[in-house]
């Protein structure tokens, strides 16, 4: 297995550059593997938003920016980014259709408020069927402010069933519920002709503090345009015991990016040479919606930010085979062409992303800046498609390969250096319709 990864770790034949050279010598895989295990450690409880343990990572990942000489956004005066949310946790989720109680783990409520529905005529009720795509489906109903009885084949099962998780868990946003008007309630099964319904759900809200970790390194000469390096450190916290384990460590996702983003601050720092400014953050609340990307991208102008390295889940090995990773929406700017440009000379390649029907570009924190314009893409390498790893308490450090992430945190090293140094400015990405 070492073999395979003596180009990877090396990134150079001889007499490569002394980029290469510093790439090898700056990026230590023992260094790596500290921050990861340290990250998904079990005291860390898996870094639930809203939890202590989130609040352990992030005075980690604070001591690694003061270590690393990174200074605060300007303006702030540490390196967390407060803000608030409002957190609504259900109580209660009653649904009867025809006048049959529905089993809890069927049902599945979107809601700002409290609300109890009896026949309403302003609702609206639909049918997924098993030859739509449930996921595109649900995110439109989402979206619309119309209230909503969704009725879900059975055929979506597996995802309804990680939806119900999600959603049962409590919703977060940044507006009071009452402010909120969606009301969707989702039932997996089968309907015919619905002629009644009963929906009862009630709620208790709360409105904690989250905090980004974001520090940066002032540009030399163009200080006023942004290169973001980002991963989330949040994950699921404590979920159901399997085999005896209820901590979700969250190895790979994303201790995995958030490490390669610690790991490229220290090593732009000491190569003290960056044109331009750099960002590192630490996203919290990716897991739970996506709120630290959408807070951190109001507290910058946009069109001040030239790109967006979003790191994460690249513990494994990609599709591709060693040397490899792929960029989420490769095709809406020229982000990648520039990356892969820049290894030139190495056995290292970026491509595409292999999994388009799984939306991942829209599943990221590179998301919330690239509906702004910004070319800001996911890099990873995880095998999506069959990763049975993804999002359960066996994402542990034991099931990564150190020696692929070390060499994806060089590859990204070296193919970003043209745009940190100003050379190369990405295309911008043309407006998202999602």
């Amino acid at each position: 297995m070492m073999k395979k990864y003596t180009i990877a770790l090396c990134l150079l034949v001889v007499g490569f550059n002394s980029f290469a050279q510093d790439v090898n010598k700056l990026i230590q895989q023992n260094d790596v593997e500290r921050i990861i295990k340290t990250l998904s450690a079990d005291d860390m409880q898996g870094r639930g938003t809203f939890t202590p343990g989130i609040d352990k990572a992030a005075t980690f990942i604070e001591g690694e920016f003061k270590t690393a000489g990174l200074k605060p956004l300007a303006g702030a005066t540490g390196f967390r980014q407060n803000f608030t949310v409002y957190r609504t946790v259900p109580t209660q989720m009653l649904v009867s259709i025809d006048g049959k109680t529905i089993a809890s783990e069927n049902v599945a409520i979107a809601a700002g408020a409290p609300f109890d529905w009896s026949n309403n005529a302003d609702v609206q009720v639909v049918k997924i069927g098993a030859e739509q795509n449930f996921q595109q489906e649900y995110r439109t109903y989402m979206r619309s402010e119309k209230k909503t009885l969704l009725l879900v084949d059975p055929h979506f099962e597996a995802f309804f069933k990680r939806l119900h998780g999600f959603i049962s868990s409590g919703t977060t946003g940044f507006v009071a519920p009452a402010a909120n008007p969606q009301q969707v309630v989702m039932v997996l099964g089968m309907f015919d002709n619905v002629k009644s319904y009963e929906v009862s759900y009630k709620t208790k809200t709360e409105n904690p503090p989250i905090f980004n970790v974001a520090g940066m390194l002032p540009g030399k000469t163009k200080p006023d345009e942004y290169v973001v390096f980002s991963g989330h450190y949040d994950h699921l916290g404590i979920q159901k015991a399997m085999e005896g384990d209820s901590i979700a460590n969250g190895a790979d996702d994303d201790a995995s990016g958030t490490t390669a983003m610690i790991t490229l601050a220290k090593y732009y720092k000491k190569l003290n040479n960056n044109e331009r400014s750099l960002i590192f953050v630490a996203f919290t609340a990716e897991e739970v919606g996506g709120y630290g990307a959408t807070y951190f991208s109001k507290q910058l102008a946009p069109d001040k930010v030239v790109a967006m390295f979003n790191i994460e889940m690249i513990g494994k090995t990609s599709k591709f085979g060693t040397n490899s990773a792929f960029i989420t929406g490769y095709e809406r700017s020229n982000f990648g062409e520039i990356l892969q440009r820049n290894l030139e000379g190495t056995a290292f390649k970026f491509h595409p992303d292999p999994y388009p029907q799984q939306n991942l570009f829209y599943r990221s924190d590179n998301a919330t800046l690239a509906r702004l314009g910004v070319p800001a893409h996911t890099i990873s390498t995880d095998q999506i498609d069959i990763d049975k790893l993804y999002h359960t308490v066996k994402d542990e450090f034991n099931s990564l390969d150190a020696a692929n992430i070390t060499a994806t945190i060089r590859a990204i090293a070296l193919s970003s250096r043209s745009i940190v140094s100003g050379k190369d400015t990405p295309t911008r990405i043309a407006k998202l319709e999602r």
